[in-house]
């Protein structure tokens, strides 16, 4: 069930990159981040009183509550590298970033992450898995590269701190904090650095409200990662969430801009062959009750 709900959250992702889109196009980049975060702790303002439940019953360690921050990160990261070399390679790194980072993590269980050691027989999904990340990727830029690789360390350090504070918490508090953490280091961020945007020069609202729905959808990603991280390795999570974002991500851009991308579907399907070669070789070698 959770290896679903992991599927899942990549077909999320890919509909809120969608409405975010259009949310950018309307206000620029960073106002846009800041009018996403706005949206969803709006939304998990909503959840928590329909719950009752207060976030703040108990104070955490600091760090716990860094993930919206890194969020916000990851954000950056990914609007520098936009532009400078392709989606699809962008993809691709942040893919690769996330691979290396899970597998050091389910290596030494950093993070307080249970371990989950490296085994010789997972080489042959994990050359799988590399050719599919290869043949995604046609450009290299220096700076945009390491960024891309950069946002997929982030995406992974995001989640695993969100999940940890869940586990202290909830769920829902954890993604309170999420979003509230985003919205403090948003702000500061878009007035830094997006005064030239429409949202600065004239804001007006948008008849087109498919577009304020990002922040709704990050919510839901957000809650499934947290229920998701602690029971999938990190290293098979993000590859679960990859494969439903790309497959999902080429059924929008089917739809909305007619358009196919063979490179991304190679890349998939080598990455997705890689991943059940492993699921394979780890379901044999389980100890059988």
């Amino acid at each position: 069930m959770y290896y679903l709900l992991s599927l899942l959250t990549g077909v999320l992702i890919s509909v809120m990159i969608a409405f975010n889109g259009g949310l950018t196009e309307q206000y620029g980049v960073y106002s846009a981040t800041v009018i996403i975060h706005v949206a969803g702790l709006l939304m998990t303002l909503v959840i928590l009183a329909a719950k009752r439940e207060w976030p703040f019953a108990k104070a955490q360690a600091w760090f716990l509550y860094l993930g919206g921050a890194i969020g916000v990160v990851t954000t950056v990261f990914n609007c520098l590298a936009f532009g400078r070399i392709s989606v699809s390679s962008i993809l691709a790194l942040g893919l690769f970033g996330q691979s290396v980072t899970g597998l050091v993590i389910d290596q030494y269980g950093l993070l307080d992450m249970p371990r989950h050691p490296f085994k010789k027989r997972k080489i042959l999904g994990l050359l799988l898995i590399l050719c599919g990340i290869a043949s995604m990727t046609n450009e290299f830029d220096l700076l945009p590269v390491i960024l891309s690789f950069a946002t997929g360390v982030t995406i992974v350090v995001s989640r695993t701190t969100n999940a940890r504070l869940a586990e202290n918490t909830s769920v829902l508090s954890s993604t309170f904090f999420n979003y509230i953490i985003g919205i403090i280091v948003a702000v500061p961020v878009c007035l830094a650095f997006g005064r030239g945007e429409p949202a600065f020069t004239g804001f007006a609202f948008s008849p087109n409200i498919v577009i304020y729905l990002g922040g709704i959808a990050g919510v839901c990603v957000v809650l499934l990662s947290n229920v998701t991280v602690a029971r999938v390795s990190a290293f098979f999570l993000s590859l679960l969430v990859f494969i439903g974002q790309v497959f999902s991500g080429l059924l929008v851009d089917m739809v909305l801009s007619q358009t196919f991308s063979p490179r991304n579907m190679i890349g998939a399907t080598f990455v997705t062959a890689g991943l059940c070669v492993n699921l394979l070789l780890d379901r044999k070698a389980a100890p059988t009750p």
